[in-house]
């Protein structure tokens, strides 16, 4: 598996950060230590069996974007060289003129990729500062040969007690212990609460479904349609707002409606158009706890949401593992099969711009239902929407 993690402390994190001319924090990685002390910062974890490749370009090599591969195992040429080839090419179409990487595990796994990586380097014109190879606390470099500074039997490190790990810590750069627990942030809930939300999501669809009932017996079918997108349209605007004020949901219900609502790729979309990075934190909250507890089938659209708020926020880490999320429960969901391909292409969190505001993509939706329904429509008041919670109902 590719990870592709955008990094470097002068990457802009949204529209605002771009105008900044200097970082808020620069931490250099002048020594193999350091940069050992960095990695699992720039991941979001302490890597395991993978190869890291960081690229750097101007000024003064800072780093551009990383790189998080699984090691091949069982290892093999082949699988090798595509790897190097996949991740230089990367580097290649971003015009990176350097690199370094970092293989952990053991050697016969690490070695075949260093080889092919060092080879393909070379062919692309790419200068490869260092291949070095991480296993129980110790490092070794397969480009120094001088026993003095790499010898034979690694030198020993603690990442964590390096002060270019201190200083990451101290600015918030959080890292867990592995991958697994960055995807158990977006794991979906079991137990109780999981059925719990079963409940609730099957609650909400028949709601959805009254309401499409309604819409067939209508005579003017755009506008009907338009009220019914109207109240997903509410209740997610409504959700965000109170994530952003500090709140959260109070039901399973409310979840559940922002699922099921979720399907209509009209309020997919304007959900997508308020992601302003200003707010990242609430979004990244709102989007979890959606995450988490959406049922099979209505996972896609939130997990795909979150994706994007984490690239905004420069957590690549988070964005592939709801990307994750998306794609197992609708292998040809659209937005998470974008999301991949550019993320994992290392394009920097400066290009997670907004693709609309909520006001063209109204515009844009209705445009579509102008020419479907053409004509002309006025609002069909006769459409009752009944927008309580079905578990204040009596359901018989």
């Amino acid at each position: 598996m590719r990870q592709a993690l955008t990094a470097g402390d002068d990457t802009p994190q949204n529209r605002r950060a771009a105008q900044a001319p200097e970082p808020s924090l620069v931490v250099r990685a002048g020594s193999p230590a350091a940069l050992l002390a960095v990695v699992p910062h720039l991941l979001g974890f302490v890597p395991e069996a993978s190869l890291v490749v960081i690229g750097t370009g101007p000024p003064r090599h800072r780093i551009r974007v990383t790189l998080r591969y699984d090691l091949p195992d069982p290892p093999g040429a082949g699988i090798a060289a595509d790897l190097a080839a996949d991740a230089l090419g990367i580097l290649g179409a971003q015009r990176l003129p350097a690199a370094v990487a970092v293989g952990y595990g053991p050697e016969a796994l690490v070695t075949p990729v260093a080889e092919a990586l060092r080879e393909a380097a070379r062919s692309a014109g790419i200068a490869l500062h260092d291949i070095m190879r991480v296993e129980n606390g110790r490092y070794w470099s397969y480009l120094c040969g001088n026993e003095a500074c790499c010898p034979a039997a690694g030198v020993p490190f603690d990442a964590s007690a390096h002060p270019a790990s201190a200083a990451l810590a101290s600015a918030g750069k959080q890292v867990l212990a592995g991958r697994a627990d960055v995807a158990a942030r977006v794991a979906p809930l079991a137990g109780i609460a999981a059925e719990s939300m079963r409940q609730a999501t099957r609650r909400a669809e028949r709601h959805v479904a009254q309401l499409l009932a309604k819409v067939g017996k209508s005579s003017r079918i755009g506008a009907a349609r338009r009220m019914i997108a109207a109240e997903g349209l509410a209740a997610v605007g409504a959700m965000i707002a109170r994530y952003r004020s500090g709140g959260r949901f109070t039901t399973d219900y409310e979840i559940a409606r922002i699922t099921v609502a979720l399907r209509d790729l009209r309020v997919r979309d304007d959900a997508w158009a308020r992601m302003d990075p200003a707010h990242a934190e609430a979004h990244q909250r709102l989007w979890i706890d959606v995450v988490r507890r959406a049922q099979p089938g209505h996972v896609a659209a939130p997990a795909a949401l979150l994706a994007f708020v984490a690239w905004q926020a420069g957590d690549g880490a988070l964005a592939n593992v709801a990307l994750d999320r998306a794609l197992a429960d609708d292998p040809g969901y659209s937005m998470a099969l974008l999301l991949r391909q550019v993320i994992g292409a290392g394009a920097p969190p400066a290009l997670a711009r907004l693709p609309m505001t909520p006001e063209e993509v109204a515009a844009s939706y209705d445009g579509a239902e102008d020419e479907a329904f053409p004509g002309g429509e006025d609002d069909d008041h006769d459409l009752d929407i009944d927008d309580r919670d079905p578990d204040l109902d009596d359901e018989g």
